[in-house]
């Protein structure tokens, strides 16, 4: 059973900084895209940033110049550092993977529960 798991939210202060991680455990045979999503209060969820097998990342309008998505393949880990955080950047935040599991011919998508970030002062 593959599991992804968030970590890394709590109460930030607006001008702040924050780093999340996703851990994706479980028998797979590898992890192709990677990414962050996240919903704010009452809105749709929408793509924070992702970085795909071939190492292309991709992040949203709202988010360039103060984000930073990195990978490790060997530790099955994704990382989101976020900078400059706005009230705006409240939301709960999770993490996909697209992973062949062990014994399965094609993807699948896996999620987290979420972490929730707040930015308040």
């Amino acid at each position: 059973q593959v599991q992804v798991v968030e970590s890394g939210g709590g109460l930030v202060q607006p001008g702040g900084s924050l780093t999340l991680t996703c851990l994706v455990s479980g028998r797979l045979v590898n992890i192709n895209d990677f990414g962050w999503y996240r919903q704010p209060p009452g809105k749709q969820r929408e793509l924070v940033a992702s970085f795909n097998l071939v190492g292309i990342r991709n992040y949203a309008d709202s988010v360039k110049g103060r984000a930073t998505i990195s990978r490790d393949n060997i530790k099955r880990t994704l990382t989101l550092q976020m900078n400059a955080l706005t009230p705006e950047d409240t939301a709960m935040y999770y993490c996909y993977a697209k992973v062949v599991p062990s014994g399965a011919v094609s993807l699948r998508d896996f999620w987290g529960r979420g972490t929730q970030v707040t930015v308040s002062s």
